[in-house]
C-alpha cells in the first residue's frame, strides 16, 4: 500500500522522538576496517634492519623507498622510477602538485601564477576536496556533464581544445567519487590523445580506489600514463593513490605516478619541503603487504566488512523510494560512495534528515562552489556507521524525500 501524507508525517515525527545523532558525512573507515591493520604497527621494532639501500632511519628518500614503489609501479603499471611516494595521504600530493605549478610552473612553462587566469575542468558530480584545492588557489572551476561513461568528452574537447586557459582536469576514473560509474576505454583514451590548447595541461588522475574492489570482479581500466605516452605527450598525466583507506587515514602513504621527467620536477621542487619521507611507516607497509597479492588479500578483508553496507543501502533506498520514483542512483562495484539523484529538492531533503538526527554530505557539495543547478544530488558514505545506525539512517533520508515530496514541514 503507497504510504499517504499523514502516514510519513507519523514516521518523521517518530524520527524526531528518537532525538538521533547519526554522522555519515564522511567516507571514514569503520573501526573493523581500522582493526585489520593493527598487525602493521608490530612490523618494525628497534630490532628490525633498517639498513637498507637507504637507512631508513635517517636523511634522504625524498620521492619514497624502493621497495614500497615496486609494490605501487606493479599496482598502477608503471615503473618504479615513474613513482613517487610522499606523506600520509595521496590529497596532499595533489595540492602540492597544483601548489608547485602555481609558484613554479612546469618544468619549462610560466608559472600559473603569472597567468591573468587559470581553468580546471571539474566533471560533476565530482569531488569537493578536489575543488577545494581549486578554490585555494583561485583556479575557476568550470563544470563538465557526466555520463554513465564517464566526463562528456564533447565538452571535454571543445573546452581543453580551444582555451588556453584551461591547464587541467580532475578525475576519479574507477568507482568515481561520488557516482561509482567507471570511465569507459573510449573516454580514457581520448582524454590522453586529445588536442589541448594549453601545452601544460594536465589530467589530475585521482585513482583512489583502484584496488578498492566490492565484488569478486577486479574492473581494470586502460593504463593512461601508457596512453599519454603513446599520443606523444607524457607529461599530461599526474596519477595518484593511497593507503588512507588500506591502512589508517592519519599513518598511511601517499603515491603519485607520472612521467619521469614530471615525477623528476616533483622531486627537486620538493627537496627543501620534504627532504625526508618517512621512510619506516613506508617499510612497515612494505613489510605489511609484502607484495601486490598480499595487498589485494588485504582488500578482501575489507570488501568483507564493507560490502554488506553497500548492499543494506541499495536494498533500503529501493524499498523506501521505488513506489513513489523519487530518485536514481548506481548501486557500485567499487569504492566508498552512492550518489543518489533524488526527483525532489535534495537541499530541503538534507535539512529535514538534518534535523531529524542524522548528518549526510550536504546538499550541492559535490558541485563547484557547492551550487548544484539541479538541487537534486546527495552524496552517501556508508562505511564509517553500523549496520544498525546507517540502516536508520537511510530510512531517515528517504523518510526526509517523502516529507519534500508531499510538501511537508518539520
Amino acid at each position: 500500500m503507497r504510504e499517504t501524507k499523514e502516514m510519513i508525517r507519523q514516521r518523521y515525527q517518530a524520527c524526531l522522538d528518537q532525538k538521533l545523532n547519526i554522522n555519515m558525512e564522511r567516507g571514514w573507515p569503520c573501526k573493523e576496517q581500522l582493526e585489520i591493520s593493527m598487525p602493521l604497527l608490530d612490523t618494525v621494532t628497534s630490532k628490525t634492519n633498517l639498513e637498507q639501500e637507504v637507512d631508513y632511519r635517517g636523511y634522504a628518500g625524498t620521492a619514497g623507498i624502493k621497495p614500497l614503489k615496486e609494490i605501487f609501479a606493479e599496482v598502477l603499471e608503471t615503473s618504479p622510477d615513474q613513482v613517487y611516494i610522499g606523506g600520509t595521504m595521496s590529497t596532499s600530493i595533489m595540492y602540492d602538485v597544483v601548489n608547485k605549478a602555481v609558484l613554479f610552473g612546469f618544468a619549462g612553462h610560466t608559472p600559473w601564477k603569472d597567468l591573468d587566469k587559470v581553468k580546471f575542468l571539474c566533471p560533476v558530480p565530482g569531488y569537493e576536496k578536489h575543488f577545494n584545492i581549486c578554490s585555494t588557489f583561485g583556479i575557476e572551476m568550470i563544470p563538465v556533464d557526466m555520463d554513465e561513461n564517464g566526463p562528456v568528452m564533447d565538452q571535454v574537447e571543445a573546452l581543453a581544445g580551444s582555451d588556453p586557459s584551461v591547464k587541467g582536469i580532475w578525475c576519479v576514473p574507477l568507482y568515481s567519487n561520488p557516482s561509482g560509474i567507471v570511465y569507459s576505454d573510449e573516454v580514457i583514451r581520448r582524454l590522453a590523445g586529445m588536442k589541448t590548447a594549453a601545452e601544460d595541461f594536465r589530467i589530475m588522475w585521482d585513482n583512489a580506489y583502484v584496488i578498492h574492489h566490492l565484488t569478486e570482479e577486479e574492473i581494470h581500466i586502460p593504463n593512461i600514463l601508457d596512453l599519454c605516452a603513446e599520443a606523444g605527450c607524457p607529461d599530461r598525466v599526474f596519477e595518484f593513490a593511497s593507503t588512507s583507506k588500506i591502512t589508517f587515514p592519519g599513518g598511511g602513504v601517499g603515491v603519485c605516478a607520472s612521467s619521469k621527467a614530471n615525477i623528476e620536477w616533483l622531486t627537486k621542487k620538493s627537496l627543501l619541503q620534504l627532504k625526508s619521507g618517512d621512510k619506516i611507516n613506508q617499510y612497515r607497509h612494505f613489510l605489511f603487504f609484502k607484495n601486490v597479492q598480499g595487498l589485494k588479500d588485504h582488500m578482501k578483508k575489507h570488501a568483507a566488512i564493507i560490502g554488506p553496507k553497500f548492499a543494506l543501502v541499495d536494498r533500503v533506498l529501493h524499498e523506501e523510494l521505488d513506489d513513489l520514483n523519487l530518485a536514481e542512483w548506481v548501486y557500485p562495484k567499487g569504492g566508498y560512495f552512492i550518489n543518489v539523484k533524488f526527483h525532489v529538492s535534495a537541499s530541503k531533503t538534507w535539512a529535514l534528515c538534518k534535523a531529524a538526527g542524522v548528518s549526510v554530505t550536504p546538499a550541492g557539495s559535490t558541485f563547484p562552489y557547492g551550487k548544484d543547478p539541479e538541487d537534486a544530488y546527495i552524496r552517501l558514505a556508508p562505511t564509517w556507521s553500523s549496520i544498525e545506525d546507517l540502516e536508520t539512517a537511510i530510512r531517515v533520508l528517504c523518510i526526509s524525500a517523502k516529507m519534500v515530496y508531499f510538501g511537508l514541514d518539520a
